[in-house]
């Protein structure tokens, strides 16, 4: 089938997309490249269509199916979303992504290379072709353009030569794609979704989550909008989810149970109803846990399939009509909140715990007894210990535990001694994390040899507003601290600082941890403790709580390093370019468990998601670049490697665009 045949198939409904498939997520490489290829006659892949009944075939986007019979694409979607953006300089009608991706595409007649539109290195070159105005008006378009280069007598005879190039391009259209065919009546949405699954099995397969959104999608077409507008506003309070999660905690409300089966049975009015019910709920837990345990931003929420839970016991309160929560419930349910986060409860099989959660609160009195105990009898235990908080960096579980302790407590500020509450005003008031011992100050330190993990423990962590973290720059503890505490006296104490001046200095800073861990974790004993509000029996004295070791891979390994990464990232800043994430701490996307750090990172591209994310790992073993690599991260292992992308497909590529 020729792409033009394609293309006027999707102007004419005889082709669209399936419900089930996710948005546009191509970058502006990726379109670069499939044009180049496309151009230069290289095989692109053929498509694989569901060919259904137009009547039954639930399709994304507004457009209108044609009668009869219907081609769905199961595979193919990006590469004919981005020709047809090109060809017809708008997106089709069931596109859901960033149209940016593929708008401003220019053709060099001379290099024979395609980049995105910049004004200052093209306004003067007629050699740069508009790719979309060419192929919007066709042979037309071939012989204007051969007109307006003749008027520049330094490309003379070239002409021939690039009015063939033209022609190539044209030609794209008439590219024959191979379009394989699953059809037959057995072939229902379940085998569909199966068979995409197994196409796609090098890419990023269907959720359970997505085929109950699109069975959802068949009766309520609005539903996947309505939800990602509710998603939309939680992002613009700093918290991310995703629909998956959303529709898991939908489940739960609807249906008391975990999977997505259980969705399936339910019609659309009844899922209307219980998106309402669902994300009024999310809205008071999200108020609840930011408000009382202070976790107050994505970076530091953790334990997000404790929420769905959360959620449901909320709604039978509503429907067994108990009235508002009160104020020992309340802390009840955070308590059990924070201690499934912080002992990692959905880390492993999520279905399975949340499942068990729900069966023990199915109390028509609003009683929290059996959750808590179930807790309490899964870990061993929920009071922590010194050695809980011997971890490092901020991907570690106890990082978000650090964080409430600060908003729980009296912590102050050591620069104004201000406690650090939130709301606190002005850019230079939000709250950082500091190092106690500088990183600076202890990689210098050569005859300790101190290793990244100590460097950056959770115990050499202390939240401060970024003025004060300036000021204190990379001083030592035993230069700085005697000046805190004679301006603000108390301010040390309230974060937990050990009080003997002796582990203050560098020869004592594995002394210091040690002596700081123990401190943290009797204060998360007593916070735990006012949760309860004197009903201590779950903190009572048992098995040690667990903690499955966490094998985190990367990080910065030497002060040099850290200097190096910190020059390139003013580089980067200095081309117009957003700055990368020094140490950015790689999580699972499920489980929220740490599992790297990489060195700098661009998590969501150079180019506000117009390209892949990106990571520099400098010094790395081959497993924490082969971990980036599968996470979707375009690796870079040297500074100058990583400058010549930036040169070649940031500056020049179109970051002005």
């Amino acid at each position: 089938m020729k792409i033009s045949t394609i293309l006027d198939h999707i102007d004419s409904g005889h082709m669209a997309l399936p419900e089930f498939q996710r948005g546009y997520v191509w970058n502006r490489d990726q379109v670069r490249g499939l044009f180049d290829s496309l151009y230069r006659r290289h095989p692109v892949g053929g498509l694989l269509v569901w060919t259904t009944e137009s009547k039954t075939a639930a399709h994304r986007g507004d457009g209108s199916l044609a009668g009869g019979i219907v081609k769905l694409l199961l595979d193919g979607q990006q590469r004919m979303t981005t020709v047809y953006g090109v060809a017809r300089g708008k997106p089709p009608k069931f596109f859901d992504g960033n149209a940016q991706a593929f708008t401003g595409l220019r053709f060099h007649l001379d290099s024979e290379t395609f980049e995105f539109f910049q004004p200052v290195k093209m306004k003067d070159d007629p050699l740069w072709i508009d790719v979309t105005e060419l192929m919007k008006n066709g042979q037309d378009g071939h012989e204007k353009l051969i007109e307006s280069l003749a008027e520049h007598p330094e490309i003379g005879t070239k002409a021939v030569k690039y009015s063939g190039r033209i022609s190539r391009i044209l030609g794209i259209l008439e590219i024959e794609l191979h379009a394989e065919e699953v059809t037959g009546a057995d072939k229902t949405l379940d085998v569909v979704v199966n068979i995409f699954n197994r196409v796609n099995s090098g890419g990023t397969k269907l959720s359970k989550g997505d085929l109950a959104l699109a069975k959802i999608c068949a009766e309520w077409p609005e539903g996947r909008d309505a939800m990602k507008a509710k998603l939309k506003e939680w992002a613009g309070a700093d918290f991310h989810f995703n629909l998956d999660w959303l529709l898991r905690s939908v489940n739960t409300v609807l249906t008391g149970e975990a999977k997505f089966q259980y969705l399936h049975e339910k019609t659309a009015d009844e899922i209307k109803d219980a998106l309402d019910r669902t994300t009024k709920h999310i809205d008071t837990c999200l108020n609840l846990i930011s408000g009382r345990l202070g976790l107050d931003h994505d970076q530091v929420f953790f334990g997000r399939f404790g929420v769905p839970v959360m959620a449901r016991y909320l709604d039978q309160r509503e429907c067994n009509k108990l009235g508002p929560i009160n104020e020992k419930q309340r802390d009840k349910l955070l308590f059990w909140f924070a201690q499934a986060a912080m002992w990692g409860r959905f880390s492993g099989s999520t279905e399975s715990y949340i499942d068990k959660d729900l069966e023990a609160i199915v109390s028509t009195d609003g009683n929290l007894d059996p959750l808590l105990e179930q807790l309490r009898l899964w870990n061993g235990g929920l009071r922590a210990e010194a050695g809980h908080f011997t971890a490092w960096s901020r991907g570690a579980r106890f990082y978000p535990v650090l964080y409430l302790l600060t908003r729980m407590g009296e912590s102050r500020d050591w620069g104004t001694g201000l406690p650090l509450k939130a709301n606190l005003l002005g850019k230079m008031s939000r709250l950082e994390v500091h190092h106690i011992f500088p990183k600076a100050q202890l990689y210098k330190a050569k005859c300790y040899n101190f290793q990244k993990p100590e460097v950056n423990a959770l115990a050499n962590f202390c939240f401060l507003t970024k003025d004060t973290n300036l000021k204190i720059s990379d001083r030592l503890p035993e230069v700085y601290f005697p000046e805190v505490e004679a301006a603000y006296p108390g301010a040390l104490a309230s974060q937990w600082i050990p009080t003997d001046p002796a582990l203050w200095s560098l020869d004592r800073y594995r002394d210091f941890l040690e002596a700081r861990k123990a401190l943290l974790a009797d204060e998360l004993n007593r916070q735990m403790e006012a949760l309860l509000h004197g009903d201590t029996r779950w903190l009572a004295s048992g098995a040690t709580p667990k903690m499955e070791p966490a094998i985190v891979v990367g990080g910065i390994s030497s002060e040099d390093e850290e200097a190096e990464l910190e020059t390139l990232n003013n580089w980067v800043a200095s081309c117009g370019l957003p700055r990368g994430i020094v140490s950015y701490d790689y999580a699972d996307a499920d489980s929220g468990r740490q599992v790297a750090v990489f060195d700098l990172a661009w998590p969501q591209g150079m180019q506000e998601e117009l390209s892949q994310p990106v990571a520099v790992l400098l010094n790395e073993e081959p497993a924490t670049i082969a971990l980036a690599s599968q996470a979707g991260f375009q690796c870079f292992t040297d500074v100058q490697g990583f400058r010549q992308y930036v040169d070649r497909y940031m500056t020049s590529g179109g970051s002005n665009a």
